[in-house]
């Protein structure tokens, strides 16, 4: 029995579900590369399409490594301070390399590089790697978590009917639902306009003379009884 066993095996063994699970990762973090001129280059950046049992099983692996990369920025961005800007092996260079400056920034630099090799420990890519420190961990700076969404597929994978799913970067293709203004009719328009048209406005029934004012029904009626005796 597999009583409180976690995970999927997706029909692989152990060493095959790691090295699937890695190539699922870099292949999420190279799509946000610049692909320009080469032969593969991905439809939609951000965005992968997997079986929905897989987009769950690699969805906790891709989160580990963002949240990794996105608690190095502070000490990437403390180290370039320090940095300078000579040219490797030159005099400046040298100089600034035996300068107590240098100890500053090795130390700060240090929690950065241990977080990229702890990342390419678990993805094993280097270009995925530096794709994510460099492209993907400063977009979610000031998000804590939830990096990522999977949305499932009406149409099955051809072969064996599988269940689809896109998994995808937050951030990069988010729908916006608009909603649509109520439709202004013609009729109820035209309708307006010509009850407007044919109420008199309070100035000019107030010019109109009092011999020009229609009369009321009662002011008729009385008219009319005069006449008759």
């Amino acid at each position: 029995m597999r009583h409180r066993r976690r995970g999927r095996k997706l029909g692989r063994n152990p060493n095959h579900q790691r090295a699937l699970l890695r190539n699922l990762a870099s292949a999420l973090f190279l799509t946000e590369r610049d692909a320009e001129g080469e032969p593969n280059v991905p439809k939609v950046k951000g965005r992968i399409v997997t079986t929905l049992h897989k987009a769950k099983e690699v969805r906790p692996l891709v989160e580990k490594c963002i949240t990794i990369a996105r608690r190095a920025l502070p000490h990437e961005d403390a180290a370039a301070e320090l940095e300078t800007s000579a040219e490797r092996h030159s005099d400046a260079w040298r100089e600034w390399r035996g300068s107590d400056q240098w100890q500053r920034w090795n130390q700060a630099m240090a929690p950065a590089v241990a977080a990229r090799r702890r990342v390419l420990q678990l993805i094993g890519d280097k270009q995925a790697v530096e794709v994510l420190f460099d492209e993907i961990a400063p977009r979610f700076a000031d998000r804590n978590g939830g990096y990522t969404r999977i949305l499932r597929l009406a149409k099955p994978r051809l072969g064996d009917s599988g269940t689809r799913a896109i998994l995808e970067l937050v951030g990069r293709a988010d729908r916006q639902s608009h909603v649509a203004a109520a439709p202004a009719f013609e009729t109820d328009f035209e309708d307006e306009q010509e009850s407007t048209a044919e109420e008199p406005s309070a100035e000019e029934s107030a010019e109109q003379p009092a011999d020009e004012l229609p009369l009321s029904d009662e002011a008729e009626t009385s008219d009319e009884a005069e006449k008759d005796a």
